[in-house]
């Protein structure tokens, strides 16, 4: 798996957003690094969910971690085709845990949420042997991952979708430092019916009689509340896949209770479909809105 690693930071170092800063990053990247692939994290209707862990191994001290959770409207997707969405954060010395999840075809909602919270709970009970620090966890996601991102860092176990998870009455309650939205779904019920509705959503809440119920359920919008982590958003003004309108009501929402959030609008922006210089801004604002909440770069100092 090393070399992977390698020849995908080097596709990064030459031609992606992080170019100029990452060639010498690049060559080291696979040195510094192991990977532990495919790890179960839970077992649900029969249904084995596996993370990957990336880690710097040369140390003990620990490490701010990027969790990345994969979109694909809740139908599709795997966390082999997002790995390349963590390497900016490992070039910031970070670790990361890239997470699968049941798809509707295994499980209809809530099941993508449990398991994310599940992997949130996993992650904080085996940090000490990857060297991450739980006081430093992120979570991000494209789409449907945002949207999980979202649901995986606001939750609390009051809401009832972390009864499935293995427990350790020596670990507390899972929290995350910050949120990194890339056009998540903010308000799931909006998608089941009318100008919005999409199939990817009808298919994810099935035909259950509550499923006005359970969208409610799943929606980041249930829970904003003040002391929230901070949240920045990103999201284009023409997705035609995810209605900008969501990122707006969150920011709104989240102004009004009080948590620190930005939202980063990529003009004319679409679903995902953002030009080279709409992601290297979109990062910038990333790396500068952690860095004011403390979850800049790893120094080279205090690197393992």
């Amino acid at each position: 798996m090393k070399f992977l690693l390698a020849a995908l930071a080097i596709a990064v170092g030459t031609g992606g957003a992080l170019a100029q800063e990452a060639a010498p990053w690049a060559g080291d990247v696979a040195n510094d690094y192991w990977i532990q692939p495919d790890v179960t994290y839970s077992v649900e209707n029969n249904y084995q969910n596996k993370l990957d862990v990336i880690y710097p191994h040369k140390g003990t001290a620990p490490v701010p971690t990027v969790i990345y959770i994969h979109g694909g409207g809740w139908v599709f997707g795997s966390k082999a085709g997002s790995v390349l969405e963590v390497l900016p954060y490992l070039q910031m010395g970070w670790a990361a845990v890239n997470v699968d999840y049941r798809m509707a075809s295994a499980s209809k909602a809530p099941g993508a949420v449990e398991d994310c919270r599940c992997a949130l709970h996993w992650i904080i009970q085996n940090a000490k042997q990857y060297h991450i620090d739980t006081s430093r966890l992120v979570v991000t996601g494209h789409s449907a991952g945002g949207h999980l991102a979202l649901t995986t860092g606001m939750l609390t176990e009051e809401a009832g979708l972390d009864n499935n998870c293995a427990e350790d009455k020596g670990t507390p309650e899972p929290h995350v430092a910050a949120i990194v939205n890339w056009y998540g779904i903010t308000d799931v019920a909006d998608l089941l019916s009318g100008a919005d509705r999409k199939n990817y959503a009808v298919d994810w809440l099935g035909s259950a009689l509550d499923r006005e119920a359970i969208a409610k359920r799943v929606s980041p919008l249930t829970y904003v509340r003040k002391n929230l982590p901070p949240i920045i958003t990103i999201h284009g003004d023409a997705d035609p896949v995810v209605p900008y309108s969501h990122a707006v009501r969150l920011h709104e929402a989240l102004d009004k209770a009080g948590v620190p959030n930005r939202l980063f609008t990529v003009h004319g922006g679409e679903h995902g479909q953002f030009t080279d210089a709409d992601s290297r801004r979109a990062y910038d604002a990333i790396r500068q809105f952690l860095a004011e909440h403390g979850l800049g770069p790893v120094r080279p100092s205090t690197q393992p």
